[in-house]
C-alpha cells in the first residue's frame, strides 16, 4: 500500500476530507495521513457534515501537526493550497494541487471542495494500481 501525506495549514478541513476520501475510495490500495503546518486543533464541523452528506464519517479524525504522526516518509507528499507554508516532509513525490480553502465559507463551497478533492484522488488512485 501507498503510504499519502494531505497537508494543509490548520488540518482542519481539506486535508481531513482528503484523508477521509482517500480511505474510503482507495481501501486495500493506500494508506492515507492528514497533517498541518499550523493545527486548529480541531476538525471543521462543516468538513465533517459535508462528508457525513456522502456516508464517510471524519468525526474521529484529529487536527494534528507532522510531529504528531507515526509515519516519517511516504510514498506521496499532497499539498492542498499551502506549499509556501508547509515544511518539507520526506516523500518518493511531492504534488500540489492548490485546492481554495473552505473555511469560513458556505455548505456549497464546502461541497465544491470535496468533489475536486474526490475527482484528484480518484485519478491518483488510478495511477497508483
Amino acid at each position: 500500500m501507498k503510504k499519502i501525506l494531505f497537508i494543509c495549514v490548520e488540518n482542519s478541513c481539506r486535508s481531513q476530507m482528503a484523508e477521509g476520501l482517500a480511505l474510503h475510495m482507495g481501501e486495500g490500495i493506500v494508506e492515507p495521513y492528514s497533517a498541518g503546518s499550523k493545527p486548529s486543533g480541531t476538525v471543521n464541523p462543516d468538513a465533517i457534515k459535508v462528508m457525513q452528506e456522502i456516508g464517510i464519517g471524519i468525526t474521529n479524525q484529529k487536527s494534528k501537526s507532522f510531529a504528531d504522526l507515526s509515519i516519517r516518509e511516504f510514498d506521496y507528499a499532497i499539498t492542498l493550497g499551502c506549499q509556501d507554508i508547509c515544511p518539507f516532509v520526506p516523500a518518493h513525490k511531492h504534488i500540489e494541487w492548490n485546492i481554495p480553502d473552505p473555511k469560513g465559507r458556505s455548505l456549497d463551497f464546502f461541497r465544491k471542495v470535496r468533489i475536486q478533492l474526490g475527482k484528484k484522488i480518484e485519478k491518483l488512485i488510478k495511477e497508483i494500481k
